[in-house]
């Protein structure tokens, strides 16, 4: 065996002995997509995501126009556990509205949302992936393991004030919103597909419910692009929107995008498009690492030393068909 081969095999094998956690090496934002990862940002990291886009909104059969610009911000903060994540997400609106007979300015809190996602299912914990040193072509086989999904839950509220122009109601409200995440990683992880299942103010008059698909294509250690699709509908409001844009990792913790956004319906035909940054303050996390089982550990230990000995034997004995 090589001395290459047997590096790499040794770095392999210490693989499982490293738990899989939910902090990565470079930031993880939801920017510049709507759709909510399945994995927190790790205990006791601190994550801000925010963006600032402009809108334009015409509607053929009402006929209006409404032309603006808004405000992200999300708050994501690690509590407690590696699977769990607090989430403050808000979304400021200034725009124009124009009719046939009036023209006025609106300007509010479009989002209010505060909850807690927590991770119920993680595929790569305890999960190792076997590397075949002498054959090419059962490496490159399909590996069925990436089309297990990492599954979440969100569970938050949404916080509507009194007298806000996008809201269906005058009054101030409080109602629920859940959420169920998948999040697939193809091709070494160079795909990322991630799916949110949303049932949104349930307990008004008028509930929505929705769905966001993302996929996202790393490029290379520092570009990345998506394209998404998010349909909702409600008695109040339904489209489907469809997005495209792309990630700059300025470095570990650093993050900007752009994306741009267009629905397919006239009624109205939305168009929006924006520029945002991501940002990680990670200097408290603590790498949580968990050792396997010593009994299949040992027993894996010794299953590579048989083998080791006796490619030695076949290597340094001469008179041996090899």
């Amino acid at each position: 065996m090589s001395k290459i081969k047997i590096i790499f095999y040794a770095v392999f094998c210490m693989i499982p002995f490293i738990n899989y956690s939910q902090h990565t090496d470079q930031i993880n934002s939801n920017r510049p997509g709507e759709t909510m990862s399945a994995f927190a940002v790790g205990k006791k990291v601190i994550q801000i995501e925010t963006g600032i886009y402009g809108i334009t909104e015409n509607h053929n059969v009402l006929n209006y126009d409404a032309n603006g610009f808004g405000l992200d911000f999300t708050l994501r903060y690690g509590l407690f556990l590696e699977k769990l994540e607090l989430i403050a997400d808000l979304q400021y609106q200034n725009e124009k509205f124009t009719t046939l007979f009036s023209s006025t300015n609106r300007s509010a809190l479009k989002q209010t949302v505060l909850g807690a996602k927590y991770l119920i299912y993680d595929p790569f914990k305890n999960y190792e992936k076997k590397v075949n040193l002498y054959s090419w072509k059962a490496n490159r086989k399909v590996d069925w393991h990436q089309f297990i999904p990492a599954v979440s839950v969100f569970a938050g509220a949404n916080l509507t004030f009194s007298d806000n122009p996008y809201s269906f109601s005058p009054k101030s409200s409080i109602s629920p919103k859940i959420m169920l995440i998948t999040q697939n990683h193809f091709g070494n992880g160079t795909w990322v597909f991630v799916t949110n299942i949303i049932a949104d103010y349930i307990t008004t008059d008028y509930p929505s419910y929705g769905y966001v698909l993302t996929l996202t294509k790393g490029f290379n250690n520092k570009w990345s692009g998506f394209i998404e699709n998010q349909g909702y509908k409600s008695d109040f409001y339904s489209d489907a929107i469809f997005r495209g844009g792309a990630a700059y990792l300025l470095n570990k913790d650093m993050q900007i995008d752009a994306s741009i956004s267009t629905s397919l319906k006239n009624t109205p035909s939305i168009l929006y498009g924006g520029f945002g940054f991501s940002w990680r303050y990670d200097a408290n996390y603590k790498e949580v690492r968990m050792s396997i089982d010593t009994k299949d550990s040992d027993k894996k230990g010794a299953k590579n030393e048989k083998k080791k000995k006796r490619k030695d034997e076949v290597e340094t004995t001469p008179n041996k068909i090899q």
